[in-house]
């Protein structure tokens, strides 16, 4: 009866053990190798159970769902820690976000138990193609959120990731899932010279793939820089997000600005981040005009995270001001957090005393426009907060720009991995998209990216600074920019025949 017990605990234990020990491969740690190990046994723990109850694949898939995420998502919590109304939410949300999410893992595993996979080679190709398409759906649906998809183990090696510029994210996601379960292969009960000969092609295939991406950075280096007539500065603050509760006056925060950017006579674009002045909105900043033309001149543009009141409507934007406030341009974000600004079945729960996380207690509205902002001559795709997150849907049309312009405000992650993950995304998108990237956070890691994803410059989250952008290097349109996601379902076409071939074969 104990043995029973003893292995019943270990049937629990393992896939949730093994879940954290993957979680360890994202940033900031970077431990891509240790997915060689995890995925290996997840599979083979997999095809150990699934053939006894098809319930326990599932519950393989979940708990290895769970321990990932319990480990890289927690920092979700610390957002729950600035107001008494959420702190009792802590240790509910601590565990229900990650077996929410887990839960995709679990579909993943219950859905490959119905397919006859043994230790061959299209079984692998199977698993990794399931798990990667219910990746995908846990990136669209319900809004989706595509954070920390296993493909991110892969951000610091940005030599291997230049792939993302023809195939994007999720195909990226499937064919790293794919490598990171051959280790399987020496199980098999297949002849030496064959198993050989499938290692020698797969290391043959990322050197090609490692050769490609050394060669897309050595022609992104080779390319003319082209000398800005506007400097851009990106201001990262680290202004503790306890203050914005605390009723503080917005004169203070706009003079730390100020102090903080060392505004000069030259043509300038400030970029501040997201909700920097959340204690007013967008019409109440004329108040504050006469601060603002004492520091700035009419050579200066002003971009800032405002929140801002349309039709009876509250959005969440990114406004370029000049030296006078005036309105020069504007965007509504498109894609709201879960909670954070909106709080979904709003009517039921405001009944019981639950609201959005961020201040006030009316929700945000989301925009169905993404419009590029013209600056200063210069053009830029606007995104804020996790906006970046989302591969292949950050463009709603073809119109050309020059940079992707990120705003956020990552204090809510407190002294965490959050805005490490966060920032990773930035990396992805700039080699995806092939431009160059300004971000500015408060709290969190603002930067300059290059098209090719090298980090320029950055400011730590800890830190507080300014960073110059005086020049960058103009790219074409990348493949998978001009074609999106739907590069994924050729993927998913091209495994399902190399499925059956092999299966005839």
């Amino acid at each position: 009866m104990l043995t029973k017990i003893d292995n019943q605990f270990l049937y629990y234990l393992i896939p949730f053990c093994l879940g954290i020990i993957s979680s360890f491969s994202l940033t900031p740690y970077n431990l891509f190798f240790l997915n060689f190990f995890t995925f290996p046994l997840l599979f083979i723990f997999f095809l150990s159970y699934f053939k006894k109850k098809k319930w326990n694949s599932f519950i393989i898939g979940w708990l290895f769902g769970f321990g990932y995420f319990i480990s890289n998502v927690y920092w979700i919590t610390n957002s729950l820690t600035f107001e008494e109304i959420f702190k009792p939410l802590i240790p509910i949300a601590f565990l229900t976000i990650p077996l929410f999410l887990g839960l995709f893992y679990g579909l993943a595993t219950y859905i490959c138990s119905f397919f006859n996979l043994d230790k061959n080679y299209s079984s692998i190709l199977v698993f990794s193609l399931i798990l990667s398409i219910v990746e995908f759906i846990r990136g669209t649906i319900l809004g989706g959120f595509p954070w920390n998809l296993i493909a991110f183990s892969w951000t610091k090696y940005t030599d291997f990731i230049q792939i993302l510029k023809l195939i994007g994210t999720y195909s990226f996601n499937l064919l790293s899932i794919t490598l990171f379960l051959t280790p399987v292969i020496i199980l098999y009960n297949k002849s030496i010279r064959s198993r050989l000969i499938l290692i020698f092609f797969l290391i043959l295939l990322a050197g090609i793939n490692i050769y490609y991406g050394q060669n897309e950075r050595k022609i992104y280096d080779s390319l003319q820089s082209i000398n800005l007539d506007t400097t851009i500065k990106i201001v990262s603050p680290n202004i503790k997000i306890d203050r914005f509760f605390q009723n503080e006056d917005p004169t203070i925060i706009i003079n730390e600005l100020i102090s903080l950017s060392k505004t000069d006579s030259n043509d300038t674009i400030f970029v501040f981040p997201e909700g920097i002045l959340t204690s007013i909105f967008l019409d109440d900043i004329s108040a504050y005009e006469a601060i603002f033309k004492d520091h700035f001149s009419n050579n200066h543009k002003i971009v800032l995270g405002m929140n801002s009141i349309e039709n009876s409507k509250i959005f969440n934007s990114m406004v370029v001001l000049d030296n006078n406030l005036n309105i020069l341009a504007k965007y509504n974000k498109n894609k709201l957090v879960p909670f954070g600004e909106y709080l979904p079945l709003e009517k039921i729960f405001s009944k019981i005393g639950l609201k959005k996380i961020t201040q006030g207690y009316v929700s945000f509205s989301a925009d169905k426009n993404r419009k590029i902002l013209n600056i200063s001559n210069l053009k830029f795709l606007p995104l804020i907060c996790y906006e970046i997150i989302y591969s292949g849907r950050i463009k709603k049309n073809e119109q050309e720009f020059d940079f992707i312009i990120n705003i956020s405000e990552d204090g809510w992650f407190g002294n965490s991995i959050g805005p490490f993950q966060h920032f990773s995304h930035s990396i992805f998108r700039s080699i995806e998209e092939g431009k160059d990237l300004i971000r500015s956070t408060n709290g969190g890691i603002s930067a300059h990216i290059s098209a090719s994803g090298n980090v320029i410059d950055k400011i730590k989250s800890t830190d507080k600074g300014v960073i110059e952008v005086k020049s960058y290097k103009k790219t074409s349109k990348t493949f998978f920019s001009t074609q999106g996601n739907k590069i994924f379902f050729y993927f998913i076409f091209f495994y399902i025949i190399l499925i059956f071939f092999i299966k005839k074969k």
